[in-house]
Parts: C-alpha cells; structure tokens; sequence
C-alpha cells in the first residue's frame, strides 16, 4: 500500500457515502451486523469506519446502552460520518489501527468493513485487535475477493488501463482487491494469537440506475482519483469508464457481480 492509497481527503468521503456505500458497502454492513447482533456485546470498537456505513446500523440494531466507539485514520472520512450520525451512544474518533490507544481487554466485538487491506503490517494491526478485545471476545472483519469477482471494479480497472497504457493507476488491484488469499489471512491472524478462524465467501450484487453512477464512485470518490488526476484528466476518465460499464451492462439500469471474503476469529 502507498500513501496516495490512504488519501481519502477533499470532495472523496463526500462522494464516497453518496455513491460508494449504497453501490456496494450496504449488502455487506447487513452482514456484519447480523454477526454482531448475535454475540449481545456491551462495547464495541469499529476500525477504519469509513463514512460510519456499518456505524449507523450498529446504532440501530444493538441496545441503546452499547457504547460504540468508531474510528478512521482519515480525519476527513470521520468528519463527514459524523455529520451522517450523532448519536449518544457513538464516539467517532481519528485513530491509527496500527497503534490503538484504548487499554487492554476494553471490548467485546471489534469491527472492520474493507479496511484490513489498508494497514501496511496485517499481522500487527490484527494483534492490536486482540489486545484491546476481551478474552473470548470476537473479531469481525471482510475483504474483497478478487478484482475479477467484482465486475464494476474490473471493468473500470480494465478501462483506465486503456486509457493510460503506459502507466495504468493500479489503485483498485493493488490495495482494496490486492488481499483476499484465505491461507496468507489465515497466517496473519494466528500471527496475531487468534483461534477458531472461520471465513465464508459471500457474493451479492451491486444495482446502479445508470453507469455514471459507478464510473463516478470509483473513479471519484475513491483514491483511484489522486492515480487518475496525476496522469491526465478526471473527467475524461470518468467518461470512459462509463462508457466501458454501458457496452457490457447496456444504457439505464445496471447490475454486477459483488464478492467478498467474510473472517470471524476469537481472542
């Protein structure tokens, strides 16, 4: 991972809770808070919450008194799910997955939707994890399957390529699709001391009224942006990869194929 994988900052978690969350976060928070739901935690702790997707369904599903504390890296992404939710029992707060500043056995459940392929050392992020979770305490978390799996993210990706054959921005491959081998996830985890780890792979689809829809989710509201605006011109790019989206899937209303990997691991 680089840097510029880590910039979501400008108008991007603007962009990023209006497109990306219900094109293809939605199905998976449903996901993660059934499995939540079920272990009846009093704390929880949510890493790399994003523009607070999973955040506010905890909010809704779990008891009022559940204390919920949600972070990001980005301060801009924690910024703009604040204004989206602003309930009592949630504490949004910047933090670094890497160095977790809550003291030992502090939560029942820790949470994490598509954020583990950000941490630049897996294995250590993941034994912060378990070091703040309560012995028996749960870790839920899920990570794209391949690019190839999830048909608007390669049709775009197969697009940009296109358009810039010398130097391709490889963004989506090389971060949010570039960790979704079970065996290597499955090592960092008892890396970090975890046992009875369990994973599923869940697919679903992913609905837009139009293909402008997901060629500006992708292309704009994500950090595939910072790559695209360093080599040429956003909405250029952003036209093509509509294009590309409307020769495979058709004018008006489209759907694709979405895939994820879905880890749950005790402490």
């Amino acid at each position: 991972m680089t840097a510029a994988d880590a910039a979501f900052s400008g108008s991007v978690p603007e962009l990023y809770e209006r497109f990306m969350v219900p094109l293809i976060f939605d199905p998976y928070s449903e996901d993660l808070i059934k499995r939540i739901v079920q272990r009846t935690p009093a704390r929880v702790l949510e890493l790399a919450a994003g523009t607070g997707a999973v955040t506010r369904k905890m909010m809704l599903k779990l008891p009022s008194d559940t204390v919920i504390i949600a972070t990001d890296l980005n301060q801009a992404m924690i910024d703009q799910a604040r204004k989206q939710c602003k309930a009592a029992n949630i504490e949004w707060q910047q933090c670094n997955a890497m160095d977790l500043p809550f003291p030992g056995a502090s939560f029942d459940v820790v949470v994490c939707q598509f954020g583990v392929m950000f941490f630049p050392d897996k294995a250590h992020a993941f034994a912060e994890a378990r070091r703040v979770l309560k012995p028996g305490g749960t870790f839920l978390f899920n990570v794209w399957d391949t690019l190839q799996a999830n048909e608007f993210a390669c049709t775009i990706n197969e697009a940009l390529a296109k358009l810039f054959p010398f130097d391709p921005p490889g963004f989506m491959a090389r971060t949010p699709h570039g960790y979704n081998d079970p065996a290597v996830i499955r090592r960092d985890l008892e890396a970090a001391g975890f046992r009875n780890i369990e994973h599923t792979v869940l697919a679903a689809r992913s609905h837009a009224p139009s293909a402008r829809i997901p060629a500006t989710a992708y292309c704009q509201g994500t950090p595939w942006r910072g790559e695209i605006e360093a080599r040429g011109d956003l909405t250029e790019a952003t036209t093509a990869a509509e294009c590309a989206l409307q020769r495979r899937y058709g004018n008006g209303i489209i759907e694709g194929q979405i895939q994820a990997l879905v880890f749950t691991c005790v402490a």
